[in-house]
């Protein structure tokens, strides 16, 4: 299993989590309308320098890093880190602050309520690298930013051996 799939399945997860989480949206400039919508969730990149206005709400899921090790005599580990962006947009400053609580909210319960994603996939918590979760305070209204950092543990690659029978 590759990072790949993880951000595939995270990314699937994320919808299925939040697809009731109905946040506002920036007005319609045609219709003069201020539709809502669940935010859209988009892996690695957003499709375009447009998008980081005009697609609020979303989470954006980042590979960041991954590692593979083998303690002598143990199985051989692979984790990877995830970092997720996720904005909203509200003309109101305490609902736009509040929605995006809510929507990181959703995610960081969802991910310690089940600890994996695909059953393959395992939320790694560990005091020296914990589920951390920030909103920055200084997000330029009426947009409203935050991020997640997770670490996951991916299924072992199973390595055959050129020297084996």
């Amino acid at each position: 299993m590759t990072p790949l799939d993880l951000l595939d399945e995270m990314k699937i997860y994320i919808e299925q989590q939040t697809k009731d989480l109905i946040l506002p949206t920036r007005m319609d400039r045609r219709s003069g309308e201020t539709p809502e919508r669940p935010a859209e969730v988009h892996t690695m990149a957003l499709p375009n320098k447009k998008a980081e206005t005009e697609r609020i709400p979303y989470v954006l899921l980042q590979f960041l890093t991954s590692k593979d090790q083998q303690e002598p005599g143990e199985m051989p580990e692979s984790s990877c880190k995830i970092r997720i962006v996720a904005a909203t947009y509200s003309e109101d400053k305490a609902e736009g602050s509040r929605c995006l609580l809510n929507l990181l909210t959703r995610i960081r319960l969802a991910f310690l309520r089940d600890g994996s994603i695909a059953d393959r996939y395992l939320l790694k918590i560990r005091k020296e690298q914990p589920l951390e979760m920030i909103i920055y305070p200084d997000s330029p209204a009426p947009y409203y930013l935050g991020e997640m950092m997770t670490e996951w543990t991916l299924p072992p690659v199973n390595i055959e051996c050129p020297f084996s029978g």
